[in-house]
């Protein structure tokens, strides 16, 4: 927070500068002031600070107020906090203004504990803190959830007055907010003579940062006129917590109240719409992007769009929004090799790494991941390993978990897994479950049971196993024909209350989202839905194509196992697409498992007898079906 030269005023008494002035010495110090505060407020870094800081003490202006507030706020902003602290050590007698000056620049640098020790020091010294100050350190103290002095701040406030000021009290709402303390946010915000819309936004702010929707829309659902912000924070909250469908609802209630979104708004429902998979949305907010001038193609909503088309199946408007972007930052390549590695297009997403090399833009941690994936989806072995040794050696870049699990995945997927297995044996890191489970993955997929049960010996001692992870040690076991060991892995999972992670699949279709789950009977159409899987099971039979039952790892008979691949669930999100969208169009299905084999066989078979192109989005990457082929070769 910065102020005005002219709030120190209020600390000291100098003749008006409008009345004859007899003292000359007076009157050049005022001018000398009025120079150095002009000169500060015109520094751009550091280097422009240092001489007119000399020339202040020379001159014997290091104690006046006014300059030292400027001083103190500019050198927190563009300096560093420990040499405003090393100014503010020097002050005889700092003022209520300097105090702040110095507290904000502790919070803005994150320095929360010392911009509390700093206002405590001031409360010892006797100087009456104002509005500023408490402002100042109630945001300090919920950054750091320091719930005991932030309730300390907060009677003094009441003491002198100021609890119902109205920047005091949203601050007061935002610590309490952050601390979890909701019944003292709620009486703090009840207590406001003015429950405006942005009152009502940091209450809504304050349940959506701590997962609490309910009551979140309770206090949105009472304001009466609902301003951008106000939208924003609620469509926000909703994405951050995983209520997709409510956000983008939120953002159709949005447009029929005549209220326009902002540039955040637009990357929040962008991002809404990425996880969801609804292309149609996407397209129709891009093309609000363009009637509407003030939201800029820049890097934050440009970003947001290259990130929708591609984890919404189409990565060439993603690289058609990369192409008409001006200016690339690291993040914009990064989602764009991500996105390119993700599709399938290993070798487009290399170019454009190699591109941005010689922009000047130096890559970062999250762009090798990125391009290790897509030297992983490509099968680029000896790339992949030469990307990975120029991170540490041409960039300073230490491997982490994430880059060694690339790797692994890299030489699982071609079979290598011997090699795998000691590049693992051979890391300085400790290896996590992922990388592990990836490995495993790789020995069921090429048939390797003894190193995938010597692998899941491993796994089973690693202590941070997820569902998923347990379930690939069952299938493992079931794949040799060991069920009794598969049987034990999966009475482990029940009796640590582990739930195995349904498989769901969702299509868009007319901007509405419909999902389905394994053998789903929830559909208003699912007559229609399940004839149409009818129709396909004997057509495909008819092509020739033979259920894959050893996907299905259970020791059940064959005709049970046909029956239970016949009803996943991509297979009926298919269906429904097939009968409620026109001949020819796309059906984009999005998945949250791997597609199983048999289903990634059947569905090249569907969409060469329909001639439909099918992109289906599943945990790991994008398969387009088309002509009776897939995107990854049959290598994912």
């Amino acid at each position: 927070m910065s102020y005005s030269t002219l709030a120190v005023v209020g600390c000291f008494t100098y003749p008006s500068t409008s009345a004859p002035n007899p003292n000359p010495k007076l009157s050049n110090s005022t001018a000398r002031r009025k120079e150095f505060i002009s000169l500060l407020k015109n520094c751009k870094d550091t280097n422009q600070i240092l001489p007119i800081h000399a020339k202040i003490i020379r001159t014997g202006h290091d104690q006046d107020p006014f300059i030292l507030f400027e001083l103190l706020r500019l050198s927190s902003t563009l300096c560093s906090v420990n040499y405003a602290s090393t100014i503010f050590q020097q002050v005889h007698n700092p003022n209520v203004f300097l105090y702040t000056a110095l507290i904000d620049g502790f919070v803005l640098v994150g320095s929360y504990s010392d911009g509390i020790r700093l206002y405590y020091r001031m409360i010892d010294r006797l100087i009456v803190p104002d509005k500023y100050v408490i402002t100042s350190v109630l945001k300090a103290c919920g950054s750091r959830f320091a719930l005991r002095e932030g309730k300390e701040v907060h009677c003094q406030a009441l003491k002198l007055g100021l609890s119902l000021n109205r920047s005091v009290t949203m601050k007061l709402m935002e610590f309490y907010g952050k601390c979890g303390e909701f019944d003292n946010a709620r009486k703090v915000f009840d207590k406001m003579t003015e429950r405006d819309v942005v009152a009502s936004t940091v209450m809504i702010n304050c349940f959506l940062d701590h997962g609490l929707v309910e009551q979140a829309v309770q206090v949105f659902d009472r304001v009466r006129v609902k301003d951008t912000v106000c939208w924003t924070a609620m469509i926000d909250g909703l994405v951050r917590n995983g209520e997709m469908n409510m956000a983008l609802e939120m953002f159709r209630e949005m447009q029929k109240d005549n209220v326009r979104p902002n540039e955040v708004t637009i990357v929040c429902v962008l991002s809404a719409c990425s996880q969801l998979g609804a292309l149609e949305l996407g397209r129709w907010v891009h093309s609000y992007i363009g009637k509407h001038h003030r939201i800029e193609l820049n890097h934050f909503v440009g970003g947001a769009l290259i990130n929708m088309y591609s984890r919404c199946g189409d990565i060439d408007e993603a690289e058609r929004v990369f192409a008409m972007m001006k200016e690339r930052n690291v993040i914009t390549y990064n989602l764009m090799i991500s996105g390119l590695a993700m599709h399938g297009k290993s070798i487009e997403a290399i170019q454009i790494f190699r591109g941005m090399i010689k922009q000047g833009i130096l890559p970062t941690s999250v762009t090798f991941v990125a391009v290790l994936n897509a030297c992983s989806h490509g099968g680029l072995v000896d790339l992949g390993f030469e990307i990975f040794r120029s991170m540490s050696k041409d960039y300073g870049i230490p491997p982490q978990i994430e880059h060694c699990g690339c790797i692994v995945d890299l030489l699982g997927r071609i079979g290598r897994l011997k090699e795998a297995y000691n590049f693992i044996q051979n890391m300085e890191i400790e290896p996590d479950h992922v990388m592990l489970g990836a490995l495993l993955s790789a020995c069921k997929i090429h048939g390797n049971f003894e190193l995938g049960e010597q692998v899941a010996r491993i796994l089973m001692n690693h202590g941070a196993v997820d569902s998923g992870t347990y379930v690939l040690l069952s299938n493992v076991y079931a794949s040799s024909g060991k069920w009794k060991e598969a049987a034990q892995i999966r009475a482990k999972m029940k009796e640590g209350g582990i739930l195995k992670e349904p498989g769901c699949s969702s299509i868009e279709v007319n901007n509405e989202i419909h999902e389905f789950l394994l053998g789903d009977l929830r559909h208003p159409q699912k007559g229609k839905i399940y004839k149409k899987l009818e129709e396909l099971n004997q057509v495909l039979k008819e092509a020739g194509h033979t259920p894959a039952t050893d996907v299905v790892l259970h020791d059940i008979e064959d005709w049970e196992k046909e029956q239970a691949l016949a009803i996943h669930s991509e297979r009926l999100a298919i269906c429904y697409g097939l009968i409620s969208t026109k001949p020819c169009t796309t059906i984009r299905v999005v998945k949250n498992l791997r597609v199983c084999d048999d289903c990634h066989s059947m569905i090249k078979l569907i969409a060469k007898i329909t001639g439909r192109k099918i992109v289906v989005r599943d945990r790991k990457r994008f398969h387009h079906f088309e002509n009776g082929k897939c995107s990854c070769g049959d290598y994912w």
